[in-house]
Formats: structure tokens, sequence, C-alpha cells
């Protein structure tokens, strides 16, 4: 009897990667957005009333990282600084005309930080600090010092710290091994003296994890060796700073990953870092959105408006140098986010653009089926649309979760208070959706 009781308690700690409990990285299983099928989170919550709030977790520091679950435990870092102070937990909301393009002033000895959540209760399991100095690189008013989502397989979990490096941990939070990137100086590219401070997430790819380091001066995408650290390959880029995170993605029996960067949209050999094709994107500046899956087709957004926001629909099987004409099966001049990833569901292409317009897209055609304002109560957007249970879920950085259907046409279900800064996409569990503001986490179950 004991023998079984302790491979249940196995078997409930270590799920397989199919678990509908696990939301194992930025943006979910495959980095896609979307929940299981069998995902059941509430429609409707109020953190501040208490209604359908399974625990609520006071979490130190300031972070946008999102959170990431598997099994009974949900992941997240953070940055603290020591001293505490105004400064170091000040996040401006709202578009550059409000927050500015300024750096914080915080730059003090921070710890870094990887936390584990008790999932069914909201305890912490452990706090280990990874990393203890002054930050290399400053942040932007509305970023912070861990931007970067990390990202598991059940046995190991990796975390982008920023400037301060590759960390990778084993299940219990201990550091097996760190390799230094060099500060990863993204910021203004008219005036690299503006620093910003990357948010780009790991990407876990069978025994690899690779990382996208697009900044001013000597750019590169590379992976690494999960177990041991060791580079397995790089690949050089001739770019502008991003803060993407590439997707990996297989279609017609070829798995690619695909980068979205300011000068070119490009697809990688995960494998090998060989360069498969690429596309001329004219140097648009400020690229956040990561690439997402839409049928066979793959979808790329983002861009400074003011050097152009399309939205480009890859056909698969591209090879080389390749032009619009041949590499797209469609697109559309305006309408692209400029945070927020878009996600795509059922035939339908979801974006919710920063100030709140959400639109929705056929799949295969590229054909708009509606352009909504959210709500006339929604604010700025910088976290990106999750899908769960048929119903989007868009995190506000004024503190709501609206709750919308994930259709053809626009039904507004819900508009729920959380009460803190909303900047990290939330994670879906089960029947749980577990959201993290700028001071708590919270479990919505």
């Amino acid at each position: 009897m004991m023998t079984l009781g302790a491979l249940a308690t196995f078997a409930t700690d270590r799920p397989t990667s199919h678990s509908p409990a696990n939301w194992p990285s930025y943006l979910g299983p495959g980095g896609r957005a979307v929940a299981g099928s069998d995902a059941t989170p509430p429609i409707s919550f109020d953190v501040p009333d208490s209604r359908a709030i399974a625990w609520k977790t006071p979490i130190p520091g300031l972070a946008h990282s999102s959170p990431i679950v598997w099994g009974n435990r949900v992941y997240l870092t953070t940055a603290v600084a020591e001293g505490g102070g105004a400064a170091a937990t000040r996040v401006l909301t709202g578009d550059s005309r409000v927050a500015g393009i300024d750096a914080a002033d915080d730059m003090v000895t921070h710890t870094w930080r990887l936390l584990a959540i008790d999932r069914d209760s909201g305890a912490i399991v452990f706090d280990r600090e990874a990393h203890r100095g002054v930050p290399r690189l400053k942040r932007h008013v509305k970023a912070s010092h861990a931007s970067a989502t990390p990202a598991t397989n059940g046995s190991v979990i990796v975390a982008l710290l920023g400037s301060e490096g590759l960390f990778a941990f084993d299940m219990a939070g201990r550091v097996t091994w760190r390799v230094d990137l060099g500060v990863m100086d993204v910021g203004l590219v008219s005036d690299p003296t503006y620093q910003w401070g990357p948010a780009s997430s790991p990407v876990i790819f069978e025994d690899l994890v690779i990382v996208q380091n697009d900044r001013h001066v000597g750019s590169f995408l590379a992976a690494y060796d999960l177990e041991t650290g060791r580079e397995v390959w790089r690949a050089d880029r001739d770019e502008l700073p991003s803060w993407a995170t590439p997707f990996v993605h297989t279609r017609d029996g070829r798995t690619e990953l695909i980068t979205n960067s300011g000068k070119y949209i490009r697809a990688y050999d995960p494998r090998t870092g060989r360069e498969l094709w690429r596309m001329s994107d004219a140097n648009t500046q400020v690229k956040v959105p990561s690439p997402v899956a839409a049928g066979d087709l793959v979808i790329v957004t983002g861009g400074n408006p003011a050097t152009g926001r399309p939205i480009y629909a890859f056909r698969p099987g591209l090879s080389g140098d390749v032009a619009e004409g041949n590499a797209l099966a469609w697109k559309h001049e305006r309408g692209s986010p400029y945070t927020p990833t878009p996600v795509a569901h059922d035939g339908v292409l979801h974006i919710i653009t920063d100030n709140g317009i959400l639109s929705a897209y056929d799949v295969r055609t590229g054909e708009r089926l509606y352009q909504r304002r959210l709500s006339e109560t929604a604010g700025a957007f910088s976290a990106s649309p999750i899908v769960a249970g048929g119903r989007l879920y868009l995190a506000s950085e004024d503190g709501d979760v609206f709750v919308a259907s994930a259709g053809r046409t626009f039904e507004l279900l819900a508009a729920n208070r959380v009460g803190e800064i909303l900047m990290a996409t939330p994670a879906v569990s089960g029947d749980m959706l577990i959201v993290r503001g700028q001071r708590h986490l919270v479990g919505v179950r």
C-alpha cells in the first residue's frame, strides 16, 4: 500500500506534457495560447469581493513574466529591489504618450528569484534566489527586470533573467547551470542610450532551450543543451532590437523555428540553426508579438505605428529569400497589435490592440469578421489574449480581465475586477485561471 501511495504521489507531481493541468511556457502548450478542450476556468469572478477566488498570494518584487504550471505547482520569476522604495515597483501604464519612453529610476541591487506556488492552496512552496546584483541594463517605465516567462518540461525549468543570464533550475528550484548572454541591450533604435530591457522568453524544443537575443549590436539566436547549458548552435543576426519570443511550428512534415524581428521575419531549423527562409519587413521597429500558428499558416504581427503595423499570413513550404507575393496567403496593411500576441482558434484569428480594439479574421481568407472596442471601460492592453473553454480571456493594464466568445461574432461575456495592474498573460490549468497582478498571484476557480 505504501508503494502504491508513493507511485500515486509521483504520478500526481509529474504528469505528462499533455496533462490539462500543464501550462509549461509563455502562451501555454506549444506557444499557442489555447488551453485543452477540458479546461473550464470561470467566466465571471471578482478578486476584491473574493468571488470565485481560490487563493490570493502576495508576490515580492516586480516582474511581468507570466506564470507557468506543471502538475500541482505554479512557477514564476521576480526581481526584488533591496531597500524597496516606490521607484523599484513603479510601472506607468498606457501608451507612450502617457507613459513616455524613458527608463525607470531603479538601478539598485536586486535579487532575481524563482518561486513555486502550490496550485491548490496558493501557498509558497519555495522561494529561491538565483542572482543578486545591480541590473546590467535599465528597464522601460512600463517594463520590469524580469519580463521573460520561464519554461519547463517537467524535469528542468529555464528562465531568462534579462541581462543577468539564462538560468536552469531543477524542479526543487536549485540552479543547475547559468549562461551569460551578455548585455541584452534593447531600446530605441535611433538612440541606443534609451535602454528598455529585454522580454523575449526562452523556448524548450526537444533537449534544447532556444533564446532570441536581438539587440543594438551583436544580435543572435542560439540553442543550449537543457542538461548542461552547453551551446549547441548559434546563428548571428543583423537585426534591430526586438522583444518577440520565437515560435516552433511543424507543418507539412517540416519543423520551423520562426522569429519576428525588425529587419526580417525568418525561419530556422531548430535542431541546427540553419536558416530556412526570410522575408524583409522593411526595418519595422519595435517587434513585440510572437508568431502564431493558424491552421497551416503562420501569422506574424507587430511594429511601431510610425513604421507600419501589417498582419502577415505565411504559407508553408517556403525556402530562401522570399517576396510577399510568393510567401503570403494574405496580408492586411493595418490592424496589427503593438504589444499583445494574437491567438487563433477554430479557424478564427483574434487580435487585441493596445488601445482595446478586438478584431477577428477568418484564418483561411483573411476576411475581417468584426472589429469592436472591447468595452468602453477597457484601458490599455499589454498582456496577450488566451483561449479556454471556447472563450477569450483578455487582461487589461487597468486591472480587469474581460471574457468574450472566441468565435466569428462578437459577444462580451464578462468584465472581471482584479484590482491591480495586469501586465502578465494569465495561465490556465484545468478549472483554474491563474492571474498575475503587480502585487499578487491569484487562483481563480
